[in-house]
């Protein structure tokens, strides 16, 4: 029989960890955080971390598990993840995925096929044309030299397109995974619940919420990164109201304009993350709001689990 595994994934602030919470009140689970941000320590203000009342309600696994210096990938997602999960199954708890990278829970549920030979020059030259012409530029010159690969890609997939491109120029045919991914096939029995809310309402709170994190210490978060690392360029940093506030800490750029642009890029990852898991074969959307906040989403997750039988 294939183990049983919950993930809860969704759009930024739409409310994956209290949902969470409030199932561990009724199930017996442990999360493993799926956030390419939160697994970073020194990176709170702008990050949604679980809180420590949260993480005391539930164990919470690949939070804080890295510093702002190193690079963090799916690779390493998925071997960490894997080991975590076995942990949890060793305590008798349901292993719950809980976070909005798409990547990483694609990964872990899918895999991930050999990455073609790092060329540095080549991803070089693929960034200054990204930079110079946007992600539709590389996906243009995707669609000129391997046309099946790119009608497989979205044109803003910038991190999916330049692997294309490696892929290509490595000599190697359009990624397996592009195939598999679609169809799905996981070695988990899976409940995969996608949290939604209505966008205007999402959008809305999105924008609060990042003024509320600037409002917060973000500026001093990152003045005491920079002070400590002293590198602008830190993996950790490239991350939505990280980057702005570089600006602003640098005296570049005034804190009005990083909280427009963060709210900004904000509703556009929640854009983007929507339309990357409305893609997921397995995933059944779950709306907050009509199910009554998180204490209702967190029941009728309950009854799916209960429906597909015992947890062990």
């Amino acid at each position: 029989m294939k183990p049983p595994l919950l993930v809860i994934a969704g759009p930024t602030g739409v409310g994956k960890t209290a949902t969470a919470v409030a199932l561990a009140r009724r199930v017996p689970i442990a999360v493993v955080g799926a956030d390419s941000r939160q697994v970073y320590r020194g990176l709170d203000a702008a990050t949604g971390k679980p809180s420590a009342v949260e993480r005391a309600a539930v164990p919470h696994h690949l939070i804080d598990i890295v510093d702002p210096d190193e690079r963090y990938q799916a690779a390493r997602f998925r071997a960490d993840a894997l080991a975590a999960i076995e942990a949890i199954r060793r305590d008798r708890r349901l292993p719950a995925i809980v976070g909005g990278t798409g990547l990483y829970i694609r990964s872990l549920l899918r895999g991930l096929d050999p990455a073609p030979p790092r060329d540095p020059e080549f991803r070089r030259e693929l960034e200054a044309t990204a930079a110079a012409g946007g992600a539709a530029a590389l996906h243009a010159r995707l669609a000129g030299v391997a046309p099946q690969a790119a009608r497989t890609l979205h044109p803003n997939d910038l991190v999916r397109i330049v692997r294309a491109l490696e892929v290509h120029r490595a000599g190697h045919p359009t990624p397996p995974e592009q195939v598999r991914w679609r169809h799905g096939g996981t070695p988990y029995a899976l409940t995969y619940v996608g949290l939604t809310r209505e966008r205007g309402r999402l959008f809305e709170d999105l924008r609060a919420r990042a003024a509320a994190m600037a409002a917060n210490g973000l500026a001093d978060e990152v003045r005491a990164l920079l002070e400590r690392y002293g590198e602008a360029s830190l993996p950790a940093l490239q991350g939505i109201g990280y980057r702005h506030f570089v600006g602003v800490v640098r005296g570049l750029a005034g804190e009005r304009e990083a909280v427009r642009l963060m709210q900004r890029d904000t509703v556009r990852y929640a854009k983007r993350q929507w339309t990357w898991f409305a893609r997921e074969p397995d995933l059944q959307w779950l709306d907050v709001d009509s199910a009554g906040g998180p204490e209702g989403a967190a029941e009728m997750i309950k009854k799916r689990l209960e429906a597909l039988g015992p947890i062990e």
